[in-house]
């Protein structure tokens, strides 16, 4: 996957830097997500919704850079 700079030059986006990017999000906002949990209402644990779910994503990302890469040659 390309993107165009202003100049019109098309970059190659880094696969794993994506990754990363992700992964840090996902470490950092799953707490802040059961931080707002703890410190509203209790009674019904939605972030078990949300966590999984998300830690799936990160887990077929991961999958999708690391394990089933793409070949260079199309």
């Amino acid at each position: 996957m390309t993107h165009s700079t202003q100049w019109g030059a098309p970059t190659p986006i880094d696969p794993k830097k994506g990754f990363r990017i992700h992964l840090i999000v996902f470490l950092l906002a799953t707490p802040a997500i059961w931080l707002v949990w703890y410190l509203t209402d209790r009674t019904y644990p939605w972030p078990l919704w949300s966590t999984p779910a998300w830690a799936i994503g990160v887990l077929f990302h991961y999958l999708g850079v690391f394990v089933f890469k793409k070949s260079k040659n199309n």
